[in-house]
């Protein structure tokens, strides 16, 4: 098992595929700039309505974070209301335009290739502790709130994640137990990957 913790204050700004904007890159498996990778998870502050980049190849799951929330038109299809910690996902090819609900809201994307990859992403509550179990190849953990989350792995300390750390372990297909605890009530993103 190997794992790594990532701190916000850390993450790199790249440009928008399109230009229009930025995004704090979290991390992402493989591939150089805006090409090659297999999955990538990043933050994106979206300031005003407008066009999304295409991702072909790609599925997209979005959650908005901060602020009144969005609305996405899908290929002309518009989606609910998303607030935040509503995940919602799509083809990365499709054309996607955004509208805004009340102001400048940031996001949190995971960008990944269902040819190369299986994923299942869900957002958890913690309050006091919480126990999970998986056997996933790879496994993020997101903290998108104020209160810190202590993380460990089959017993073993993984450090502690502030307003949006990010852990990755990756794991050498034996079920794990996680163990999630704050003090506070804190929102998780668990992501797991499989690779196909």
């Amino acid at each position: 098992m190997n794992h790594r913790l990532l701190r916000a204050a850390d993450y790199p700004v790249m440009p928008w595929k399109n230009g229009a904007g930025s995004t704090r890159e979290i991390l992402r498996d493989a591939g150089d700039g805006l090409e090659g990778f297999g999955w990538r998870l990043s933050i994106a502050d979206v300031g005003a309505p407008g066009p999304f980049s295409a991702f072909a190849g790609y599925q997209r799951v979005i959650t908005v974070l901060e602020g009144q929330g969005m609305r996405l038109t899908v290929d002309g299809v518009p989606s609910r209301e998303l607030r935040a910690l509503d995940a919602f996902a799509f083809d990365g090819a499709s054309a996607v335009d955004c509208e805004l609900l009340g102001g400048a809201i940031r996001d949190f994307n995971l960008i990944y290739s269902p040819a190369r990859y299986r994923a299942r992403l869900q957002w958890l509550r913690v309050q006091g502790e919480l126990a999970l179990f998986g056997s996933a190849a790879t496994v993020l953990l997101f903290n998108a709130g104020e209160a810190a989350v202590a993380l460990r792995r089959d017993g073993q300390a993984l450090g502690s994640l502030a307003r949006q750390d990010c852990l990755q372990v990756e794991n050498d297909g034996c079920l794990a137990e996680y163990r999630l605890a704050s003090a506070g009530a804190a929102d998780v993103c668990l992501i797991e990957l499989e690779p196909r």
